[in-house]
């Protein structure tokens, strides 16, 4: 793995005996609306530990993506911390912030996010290519055969089936072995049997490699395969 800069890019932010491997603390966000300030999330505080499965699950617009969103660093909080494997991720700048989820994280997203100018193959290796992993191919390759998408390396995301496309997400999620994987209503874009097969496939992976899974859903069968859930309803957690 290559080494994160130094100076006001680095993650060296580490919180003194800190084991955790997600610590939120009085964490708020608020945002100006036109009646003048709405309160997204109310001084959110909770624990994971490492290889914990963690459910968050809450009604639409109850702050869930909001919060998993906030806890990957892509947005800012008004008030509160939150430490991701011993780094406070807002005392580290935008750049820093990036350089963390490059070491550290994996995420799946309900849309995707796949690039539609690469095929299946070039898209799982991206983030070890740009991590300067000289085996990106190979490791790319034994990854999406694990998934079950040998035959479908070459292919781009639009002849791929959505099961597929998401298939391809989690190998891409999963390649770096990130030890934090966040997960965004991963099957939300699926159909019930695709995306039953897309979450066993996520846990059988995360079993395999021991990261943190955290995973936004407001499916309850779903997070009831998590080890614990937290509830969040008008951007609190109940």
């Amino acid at each position: 793995m290559r080494d994160i800069p130094e100076a006001s890019h680095s993650v060296v932010n580490n919180v003194a005996g800190s084991t955790a491997a997600i610590e939120v603390i009085n964490l708020s966000k608020r945002v100006a609306d036109a009646s003048g300030e709405l309160t997204i999330l109310h001084s959110v505080d909770f624990t994971v530990q490492p290889a914990e499965t963690l459910a968050i699950v809450g009604a639409s617009g109850s702050g869930k993506s909001t919060l998993l969103g906030l806890l990957a660093g892509l947005d800012t909080p008004s008030t509160g911390k939150v430490i991701l494997d011993g780094s406070d991720i807002f005392a580290l700048d935008e750049d820093g912030r990036a350089s963390l989820r490059k070491a550290k994280l994996g995420f799946v997203f309900q849309s995707f996010q796949l690039l539609a100018h690469l095929n299946a193959l070039e898209n799982v290796m991206l983030p070890m290519e740009l991590r300067g992993e000289a085996d990106a191919k190979e490791k790319a390759t034994a990854m999406l055969g694990r998934v079950g998408l040998s035959s479908r390396l070459k292919h781009y995301p639009k002849y791929l089936s959505g099961g597929e496309q998401q298939r391809v997400a989690l190998a891409r999620a999963f390649v770096t072995e990130p030890p934090l994987l966040f997960a965004d209503e991963p099957t939300g874009s699926l159909d019930a049997a695709t995306g039953e097969a897309v979450i066993q496939l996520m846990f059988e992976l995360n079993r395999e490699r021991g990261s943190t899974l955290v995973l936004v859903t407001h499916d309850p069968s779903i997070a009831a395969r998590c080890g614990r859930t937290i509830t969040i309803a008008a951007g609190r957690l109940v």
